[in-house]
């Protein structure tokens, strides 16, 4: 164990908490599928906004007979790669049918209308290239794993969807964070003086201001969208960094190792970039983890109220929003799935975070190696 580096010995350290370990990969997971998106969701038209009012408020697990016909506009097939960043538009019409039967070059359908409804009968002219193709390419079976929501869309989808969009509030609110917070921490502990004076009055200003409240004041400013929530939650979020970077700063900046490297004629900023930053990474990633899981809740918190993305776009917050009501009946399920969501991917970051803090404990991890 001796003959390791310091950063296996922090990864050694981090792989013994196994809570911590299982929660990384679970975010891992949810990484990958919130990459992949539409590539893997069942509903990949954008923002999963194929409605079927029909078809509102179903149960987990519901399946359904569809009619799938081929709409008379032509519709682009992109390529995988913009599949599966902006979605791909669908090339047909799906209509609920209980039942069909064909005739000649028409179909005949008891189009489905609700539980309680009688179906109406509608026909419908299939086109001569579709005739003669297999009944599976116009009558299908549709499964919906979590069920529709109230406007007939496949709340798996929207859930998937909705995990990139808190996954990249997450990370850009982390980086803009991360970005101002150590610049202005760093320059405040190293200078001191009138500038750490100056740069410590502004942070204790922004530090007694309510994060949520301070997010709906910049969402105001900037207006409502999904890049107004990366710069509103980024800015809400970097005092802590700041107050933080500031203070391990000024405890090492008078260090025998920073005093040598003033000695040999470096610049300030070298110094600050090159032996001072790296040496206090530990904290900022502990911090950075910790920010991760407040953004997503920050994010939450603002599409509730309508101040996040705005729809068709599906985010968790807005999905328990649009279905709140639905608890005290049996479809409490619309609002419980986004919520388990949030707060299962936001304890796995918590775990991550505590994970990593006694991982750049050198006390205890020395202790436990």
């Amino acid at each position: 164990m001796a003959d390791l580096t310091p950063t296996q010995r922090t990864w050694s350290a981090f792989k013994r908490n196994k809570f911590a370990l299982a929660a990384m990969w679970f975010i891992a997971l949810c990484v990958v599928v919130a990459v992949l998106g539409y590539l893997i969701m069942p509903d990949s038209t954008p923002q999963a906004n194929s409605q079927t009012i029909q078809l509102g408020i179903k149960k987990p697990g519901a399946t359904f007979m569809m009619l799938r016909l081929n709409k008379t506009e032509h519709v682009d097939t992109l390529n995988w790669f913009n599949k599966m960043l902006y979605g791909q538009p669908a090339p047909y019409q799906d209509i609920p049918i209980k039942n069909y039967k064909i005739t000649g070059d028409s179909i005949t359908v008891a189009e489905y209308i609700g539980d309680e409804d009688k179906p109406e009968v509608k026909s419908y002219k299939l086109p001569s290239a579709q005739i003669n193709q297999r009944l599976s390419s116009y009558i299908i079976h549709k499964t919906f794993w979590l069920g529709t929501d109230v406007y007939g869309r496949d709340m798996l989808s929207r859930l998937i969807l909705g995990a990139r969009i808190s996954l990249s509030v997450g990370l850009m609110a982390v980086l803009i964070s991360l970005f101002i917070g150590v610049t202005v921490g760093a320059v405040a502990g190293y200078f001191g003086g009138w500038i750490d004076g100056v740069l410590s009055w502004l942070m204790n200003i922004l530090w007694a201001l309510p994060a949520l409240l301070l997010v709906i004041a910049i969402s105001f400013a900037l207006g409502k969208g999904l890049w107004q929530i990366y710069v509103a939650v980024g800015l809400s979020m970097w005092v802590e960094v700041a107050r933080l970077v500031r203070g391990q700063v000024i405890s090492i900046k008078q260090a025998e190792y920073i005093e040598a490297a003033r000695s040999l004629g470096y610049n300030n900023f070298r110094i600050i970039g090159k032996h001072i930053l790296p040496n206090i990474a530990g904290p900022i990633l502990v911090m950075a983890a910790s920010n991760f899981a407040s953004a997503i809740l920050l994010e939450a918190g603002l599409s509730f109220l309508g101040f996040g993305a705005q729809p068709p776009m599906p985010t968790w917050g807005s999905m328990i929003k649009e279905h709140y009501g639905y608890i005290i009946m049996d479809s409490a399920y619309l609002s419980i799935t986004p919520g388990l969501a949030i707060m299962l991917i936001v304890y796995a970051f918590n775990l991550v975070t505590v994970g990593l803090r006694d991982a750049f404990d050198i006390k205890s991890a020395s202790t436990r190696l």
